[in-house]
Order: C-alpha cells, then sequence, then structure tokens
C-alpha cells in the first residue's frame, strides 16, 4: 500500500503545482494588463539646414539636455526631426506633416519656420528657437504673456543690433555707408534702425535699409542701391543659411560685414555678434520639459538671452586690409585665424 499511497500524493502534488503556476500565469497576465502603459511624448522638430550643418549640432544639444532631465528617446519621448535643407519654403509642408502626426510640441528654428507652424496649428503647443524679434513678427503678444500657443525664446531687438552696429563701425573705422540687409518675411523693418540712424548722424555715417528676401537677388538688390556703393554691411534679420551666402558676395565685393550667426564668420565672413545657439536649443528643451508637465505655453515667458558672443575672422580681416584693433580682439570670445 505504501507505494500505491506514494504514487498518489506524487501525483496529487504535481496536479496542485501545474495549477499553481497556471493561476500565477494569468494574474500575472491580468496585473500586466491592468497596468496603464507609459505614454511616449512625440515633440517635432522644424531645422533649417540638414544633417551635415551646424544645425544638426543643435539639433544634439537639445537632445542632451532632454536627457539630462530624464527623458529617454524610445521609451518616454519620441523625437520627429524635419530638415528644410536651406529651403525656407519647405517649412510649410514640414509643419503639416508634424501636425499629421499629431505630435505633443512642435519645436521650430527660425522665424519663418515657428510662423508655419502657427499657421499649422493654433493648439498643438510650439516652442521657438533661433528666433529674432518675436513681438515684431506677429508670433506672440507679448514676451511677458505671450498668449496662444507659442513660447520659446526670442534674441533680436533694438539692443542688440545697436551693439552689432559699434561693433563693426568701431572695426572698421573708415566706413561712412552702411547697408543693413533684412528679410522683410523675418522682420517688417531693420532691427533697432531708428537706434542705429541716431547713432550713425552722431558719426558722420548714412544708413541704407536692404530688403533681401534671397540671396540670389544679392546682385540686382545691390545694382539698384544705386552710387556710392556702401563700405561695409550689417546682417541681422536673416537666417543663418542666408547669411553664409551673404558671406561669398561680401567676399567677391570686398565688402566688411558683421553677422548675427557665428557659422557665417567661420564660412569666411569678418565678424559676428549673437547669442550662442546651442544655449538656446538647450533652453527649448527646458521649455518642452514644461510644457509636457502641463504648463500651458501662453503662461511660459518668453525668455531672451543672457549670454551673445563675438566671433572675429583674422584671415578675412587681413584680406580685406582691416587690422582689428585691440579692443574688439579683448572682448572676442572666439578668434579664427
Amino acid at each position: 500500500m505504501w507505494p500505491l499511497t506514494r504514487k498518489i500524493r506524487k501525483s496529487t502534488i504535481a496536479r496542485l503545482a501545474t495549477a499553481g503556476i497556471v493561476l500565477l500565469s494569468v494574474v500575472a497576465l491580468f496585473s500586466a494588463e491592468a497596468e496603464p502603459q507609459a505614454q511616449v511624448a512625440r515633440i517635432g522638430v522644424i531645422a533649417s539646414g540638414s544633417p551635415a550643418t551646424p544645425s544638426a549640432a543643435s539639433v544634439d544639444a537639445f537632445r542632451q539636455r532632454l536627457r539630462d532631465l530624464g527623458y529617454v528617446e524610445g521609451r518616454s519621448i519620441a523625437i520627429e526631426v524635419r530638415y528644410a535643407l536651406d529651403q525656407p519654403e519647405q517649412f510649410r509642408s514640414l509643419a503639416a506633416e508634424l501636425v499629421g502626426l499629431r505630435v505633443d510640441v512642435i519645436v521650430a528654428s527660425g522665424t519663418l519656420a515657428t510662423r508655419a507652424a502657427k499657421e499649422a496649428t493654433s493648439t498643438i503647443p510650439i516652442v521657438m528657437v533661433s528666433v529674432g524679434d518675436a513681438v515684431a513678427a506677429g508670433l506672440v503678444k507679448s514676451l511677458p504673456r505671450p498668449g496662444g500657443n507659442i513660447t520659446g525664446q526670442s534674441f533680436l531687438g533694438p539692443e542688440l543690433a545697436l551693439k552689432g552696429f559699434d561693433l563693426l563701425t568701431e572695426a572698421v573705422p573708415r566706413a561712412k555707408r552702411l547697408a543693413v540687409f533684412f528679410n522683410p518675411d523675418i522682420s517688417s523693418q531693420p532691427q533697432g534702425f531708428g537706434a542705429m540712424g541716431t547713432a550713425a548722424r552722431a558719426k558722420g555715417m548714412t544708413l541704407k535699409p536692404v530688403r533681401l528676401r534671397r540671396p540670389d537677388d544679392l546682385n540686382a538688390v545691390l545694382a539698384a542701391m544705386g552710387q556710392p556703393q556702401p563700405d561695409a554691411l550689417l546682417v541681422f534679420a536673416m537666417s543663418a543659411s542666408q547669411q553664409t551666402r551673404i558671406v561669398e558676395f561680401a567676399a567677391k565685393n570686398r565688402l566688411p560685414a558683421l553677422y548675427g550667426f557665428r557659422e557665417a564668420v567661420g564660412a569666411g565672413g569678418l565678424m559676428s555678434f549673437g547669442p550662442e545657439i546651442p544655449a538656446l536649443w538647450r533652453g527649448a528643451a527646458n521649455y518642452v520639459d514644461r510644457i509636457l508637465k502641463g504648463t500651458k505655453p501662453g503662461d511660459l515667458p518668453v525668455e531672451q538671452p543672457t549670454k551673445f558672443e563675438l566671433v572675429v575672422n583674422l584671415k578675412t580681416a587681413r584680406a580685406l586690409g582691416l587690422t582689428f584693433p585691440a579692443s574688439v580682439l579683448a572682448r572676442a570670445d572666439q578668434v579664427i585665424q
């Protein structure tokens, strides 16, 4: 009898064990279904350049800041980057594409990209980065209370333009006629033109505002200015890619110029004065973080950068027969040899 009893007990234990495993599996299955899945936030990015340009480095700075804030791509966020390949006419289609993907936030680089995003949606939050004068461009109502679905950073104003004017005239004291290049699609008038006009008259200089939508129009625009030709150029309310293309024109015509983006100086421009662009993108990540946590973009004040950098190109200066004053070189954040 004992061997038979052992067999019965072993059989019973085996059945109970099997039943227990099945029960635990069912419980685990229901528990997994009951637990809410972590939601992945989708962030759309509209950049002006391409993956092979400084635009990509700026997007990398944005990604790194999000990682610092605790976000993990593929787990808590998904980033959809769209490059306009230096073709501003692409901004509208890229914005429409991101809206169609139902992203949670759109990060737009530059005034034209931000305007395209604004036209594409009035509900999806938009964070602007590398935008000049956001109020003058009609993107926000005011810096303290932007309202609507747009916030971010705005860096170009009368003070910045006047500082650039002072630096250029200090570096090129012989200049008496200064052309101020601006894109009317970005700004309706040259930034700080009134203040610069006052400063120019005090120095016996004349200013000429030059509307330029496409760098391809440079020769025609300059010819239309008549004589005498300008002694120097101030190039602010233009995109980074547009400014880089103006560099070739300035070199060909032996015109010293100050730009708003350092990329122009890296391409051979004389000097630049403007905000540190990667820092602006890191700031954009901070805005995205607050929006994803529930803050409405209209309640987030538009910030203005506090750090600006002066970059000068000594090689270009030599080619133009210029010598930078020691006072300018002492303030330069970077000197390209």
